[in-house]
């Protein structure tokens, strides 16, 4: 039988997970990430850590086929990640780093893609070949697979799907300093901030008016009947179905899979995206199918073991 680690590399936590060959998963424990000193010491933490469990757990080094890791960066074919903020990296070849403080091989890619690879593995895509998957959460991420393969890019940013531009016209700057991204209307925040706005000229009283809330509070009053709420997810659902009938006109996927917190809506997200997107879409991928992800917090682990068997 042999063996492998998932990494998955946070900016708070790093989670590491001990595979089968086949993907099961058999152990999982997380170690901080220590990004001091621009970060010189996370990859040694993550070495030092897969050796203390090897040591406890009488693992053979020829066991091991490797590590996969995901990386919150752009990352080019060959583990090179160039500039990670939020680590204190500049130009960091990991695999190259990584694999020589273990003596194993290292395949590394950006943990965005990575969850999408995992999630065609294991999660809510299973058994397809070309899925993407979209990220809504705090910002819009995602990532595809292409004929059972990650797509990278040249760059490393195949798969920064949350700052296609979906609107000229926006005059407000996204993060990423551009105007009109996907991420402004689409997050968590951007659903946030497209309700603050339209509660300053709608005509009609809500529930949310006069206090702070947060993106559920936003799905809860459209699903007790708010109006304002609702137009501005139907604002948001149409947004939503025009950016991934786009995308399904490049990529084609047999499915396209929603993450992160704010897929938690579940069903009336989901209805809502699949009817704008029939309305978008061209008319070979209608049939496109839409589900939630199912590996939670795991697809990148998941994914970052694949990159090893691929």
């Amino acid at each position: 039988m042999k063996y492998g680690f998932g990494v998955d590399l946070g900016g708070t936590t790093v989670k590491i997970v001990f595979f089968t060959q086949e993907g099961e998963l058999l152990f999982k424990w997380e170690i901080p990430t220590n990004i001091e000193n621009n970060g010189s010491g996370i990859l040694p933490d993550i070495a030092a850590s897969l050796g203390s469990f090897m040591a406890e757990k009488g693992v053979a080094r020829e066991d091991i086929l490797g590590i996969g890791i995901g990386v919150p960066g752009a990352v080019t074919g060959d583990g090179v990640v160039h500039i990670c903020d939020n680590l204190g990296w500049g130009v960091v070849n990991v695999q190259e780093e990584l694999g020589g403080l273990t003596g194993f091989r290292v395949v590394a890619g950006n943990d965005a893609t990575v969850a999408a690879l995992g999630e065609c593995w294991k999660g809510g895509g299973q058994g397809c070949r070309n899925m993407v998957m979209i990220t809504l959460g705090t910002g819009v991420g995602g990532g595809m697979v292409v004929g059972g393969n990650v797509l990278m890019g040249a760059h490393g940013a195949g798969g920064e799907i949350g700052h296609m531009v979906l609107n000229r016209a926006e005059t407000e700057s996204c993060g990423c300093g551009k105007k009109g991204c996907v991420e402004q209307y689409c997050s968590a925040t951007g659903i946030v901030r497209l309700m603050k706005k339209h509660l300053q000229s709608t005509p009609y009283r809500s529930v949310l008016q006069g206090r702070e809330f947060a993106c559920k509070d936003v799905f809860d009053a459209a699903a007790g009947g708010d109006i304002p709420a609702v137009e501005v997810l139907e604002q948001v659902y149409a947004y939503l179905g025009e950016f991934i009938a786009n995308i399904c006109c490049v990529i084609d996927p047999e499915v396209v899979v929603l993450g992160g917190g704010v897929s938690k809506a579940g069903a009336p997200l989901l209805e809502g995206v699949e009817r704008h997107f029939a309305h978008y879409a061209y008319h070979a991928c209608t049939e496109t199918e839409f589900v939630q992800a199912a590996l939670g917090n795991d697809a990148g682990v998941y994914g970052a073991f694949r990159l090893l068997l691929i």
